[in-house]
C-alpha cells in the first residue's frame, strides 16, 4: 500500500474513532441532562434523516436509490439494530465507556456463530477461535464470582448479539440495495420508534446545555458510519479493523479525563484477549482470500 493510501485510511479511521467517542459522550450528558434514551435515539436518527433528505431534495439522482423491494428484511435489520442501540446507550449512563466498548467487540463472535448457522459457511479453527477467545475476554473483564457483577454488562452483551444479526442482514440487503438505500431506511424505520416512547414535552423544553450534545449525537451517528465505510473503501480490513480497536484506549482516556474513571487493568487485558482472537481470525480469513 503506497503511503498516499495509507494516509487516507488512517485519516479516514480517526474520524471514526472520534465520532464514535462522541457519540458515547454526547448520549452520556444528554442523559444526565433528563433525556430518555428513546429522546436521545429520536435525535440521532431525526438528524439523519432531516440530512439525508436535503440530499434528496438537491440531488434528484438519489431518488432511485431508495427504492427497496425488499422492505421486510429493512424492517427486520432496524427492529434488531434499534433494541441492540437502546440497550447500548443505556449501558453508557451506567457502566465506565472502556468497559461498554471492550465488550461490544464481542460482536465478531457472535457473527462467526451467526455465519455458520444463517449463512452456511463453514466454522474454520480461527473462526472457533474468535469465538473462544471472544468468550475468554468476557470472563476476564467481568470476573464472575470474584468482581461484583453489574447486569448492565448483559446490556452490552445482548447488544452485541444484536449488531452480529445486523451484519448478516447486512450482508444480505447489499446483493439487491445500495448503501444509501439501507442507510435512508434505516433512519425511516427508526425515527417513528424512537418518538413512539418519547415525551414530546421534553423537546420543547430543550435548554442550550442539551444543543450542543444533541448536535454531536446526531452528527456522530451519520459520520461515525461514514468514515467507517470510507477506511474500508480505501484499504483492507487488515488494516482497518486493528485500527478501529484503538477505540477502546481512546474511551478509556475519555472516560478518565471527563468522568473520573479510573484505568481497569482487566478491562483493558479482557480487551486485548478478545482482539487477539479477532485479528487471528482476521488474518486468517485474508490468507484463505489470497489462496487461489
Amino acid at each position: 500500500m503506497n503511503t498516499s493510501k495509507l494516509a487516507r485510511v488512517v485519516l479516514w479511521m480517526i474520524g471514526a474513532l472520534l465520532s464514535f467517542s462522541m457519540m458515547a459522550v454526547s448520549i452520556r450528558e444528554l442523559s444526565r441532562g433528563g433525556m430518555s434514551i428513546f429522546e436521545i435515539l429520536a435525535i440521532r436518527s431525526g438528524v439523519a434523516l432531516l440530512v439525508l433528505f436535503v440530499l434528496l431534495v438537491f440531488r434528484p439522482e438519489l431518488r432511485p436509490l431508495t427504492r427497496t423491494s425488499r422492505i421486510g428484511l429493512h424492517a427486520l435489520r432496524n427492529v434488531v439494530h434499534y433494541v441492540a442501540q437502546y440497550a447500548w446507550a443505556v449501558a453508557l449512563t451506567m457502566l465506565p465507556l472502556a468497559m461498554v466498548f471492550a465488550l461490544e467487540f464481542t460482536m465478531p463472535a457472535w457473527t462467526a456463530l451467526l455465519a455458520v448457522w444463517l449463512l452456511k459457511e463453514k466454522m474454520t479453527p480461527s473462526r472457533f477461535g474468535v469465538v473462544v477467545f471472544g468468550l475468554t475476554g468476557v470472563l476476564v473483564i467481568l470476573r464472575p464470582g470474584i468482581a461484583d457483577f453489574n447486569p448492565a454488562a448483559m446490556l452490552v452483551l445482548m447488544a452485541a448479539f444484536g449488531y452480529a444479526v445486523i451484519m448478516i442482514a447486512t450482508k444480505k440487503l447489499t446483493t439487491t440495495e445500495t448503501t444509501f438505500s439501507i442507510i435512508f431506511w434505516m433512519a425511516v424505520i427508526q425515527f417513528p420508534l424512537s418518538l413512539a416512547g418519547s415525551d414530546p414535552s421534553k423537546f420543547f423544553a430543550m435548554n442550550m446545555s442539551h444543543i450542543l450534545p444533541a448536535i454531536a449525537v446526531g452528527v456522530a451517528g451519520l459520520t461515525s458510519h461514514y468514515c467507517l465505510s470510507n477506511a474500508f473503501r480505501a484499504g483492507d480490513a487488515t488494516l482497518v479493523v486493528p485500527l478501529d480497536f484503538m477505540r477502546i484506549p481512546l474511551i478509556a482516556v475519555v472516560g478518565w479525563a471527563f468522568y473520573d474513571e479510573s484505568l481497569d487493568i482487566f478491562v483493558l487485558l479482557g480487551a486485548l484477549i478478545i482482539i487477539a482472537g479477532v485479528l487471528w481470525n482476521l488474518r486468517s480469513e485474508h490468507a484463505r482470500a489470497q489462496t487461489p
